[in-house]
């Protein structure tokens, strides 16, 4: 085999173990998610070496979608750390073995504060999958190591249920994209994400005439606003809308006889609108069903205070 070959069939044994887990998620995941579904206080993930380090990645996937969480060392809860789990909390506790020593030490104290605890291993008949609420089976026939040593197809098995239980979570909590901004507040995805049309939209020099107005006159206020559109108002409220795509195919069709039409003949009546605080992401969802370039941000009056186009969107 060549190396590419090597790294190839890496990702198809992790793949096919991915698909294996699919018909041991039984009950015991539907149970798991109503635990921490109704959980009033966090999931404290924990776990030792390469599945404390998936561990951690669970806990911070959980806590970014809406369901509190954090990553304890069970090492460290031998000295202090039990302090901070309560009754309130669920223990995910992970172990490809389920025969961790450092896991099994620590599970007396779980169930002495009579704390729920759930298991994820690889081994339904192991010690930490007997003394838990509920067990997760995350077993794979072989690791993608050719030694079979080497934590790798396990690993991603396990990555692969916490994603599983975050995503079902997320479902049941109806969580939005408003939710996930709150946690990620920072970064380009976040900024997306809380950014409004207040923020991005232009508000000065914008075209906008009568709907009287001859279409000769208004070609020259749409080409000075450079927004690739015209406003039509009357009385400070926005009536219609026209764009360079409504003029090219007006003067197609009417060729000399153009400039004897007026706005009111090619304006769009019920143009798309949106209010200040409409964030980036609806407005852009907006465009795309609707296969326009722009939208015009007006107040309870429909009097204009903004346009958005596209690259406004661009953040």
């Amino acid at each position: 085999m060549t190396i590419r070959e090597y790294g190839i069939q890496a990702i198809k044994d992790e793949a096919e173990a991915l698909l294996d887990l699919i018909p041991k998620m039984d009950e015991q995941f539907d149970l798991t998610v109503s635990l921490m579904l109704d959980c009033k206080g966090k999931v404290i993930v924990t776990g030792v070496g390469k599945s404390g380090h998936i561990g951690a990645k669970i806990a911070a996937t959980l806590s970014s979608t809406g369901t509190p969480s954090f990553f304890v060392n069970p090492l460290d809860a031998y000295h202090g750390d039990l302090g901070v789990m309560t009754p309130d909390d669920v223990v995910l506790a992970i172990s490809n073995s389920g025969q961790t020593d450092e896991l099994l030490r620590f599970i007396p104290m779980l169930l002495q504060e009579q704390i729920p605890i759930v298991a994820m291993t690889g081994n339904p008949q192991s010690l930490l999958a007997k003394y838990s609420k509920y067990h997760l089976n995350i077993s794979v026939e072989r690791e993608a190591c050719p030694l079979n040593l080497a934590p790798t197809s396990s690993t991603t098995a396990t990555l692969a249920m916490g994603d599983a239980l975050a995503i079902a979570l997320m479902q049941k909590r109806q969580f939005k994209p408003q939710d996930f901004a709150h946690f990620h507040p920072g970064g380009e995805l976040g900024k997306r994400l809380l950014t409004t049309a207040a923020d991005v939209m232009r508000s000065t020099d914008l075209p906008v005439f009568s709907p009287t107005l001859h279409l000769g006159q208004a070609i020259m206020l749409v080409s000075e606003g450079k927004l690739g559109l015209g406003v039509a108002e009357v009385d400070g409220r926005v009536v219609g809308l026209i764009t360079d795509g409504d003029i090219r195919r007006a003067i197609e069709r009417w060729q000399a006889e153009f400039f004897d039409h007026t706005v009111s003949d090619i304006m769009t009546r019920q143009p798309k609108t949106v209010d200040p605080q409409t964030r980036i992401t609806e407005i852009q969802r907006i465009m795309q069903t609707h296969k326009i370039h722009s939208v015009l941000v007006i107040d309870d009056d429909r009097k204009l205070i903004g346009v958005v186009d596209h690259y406004s969107c661009m953040i």
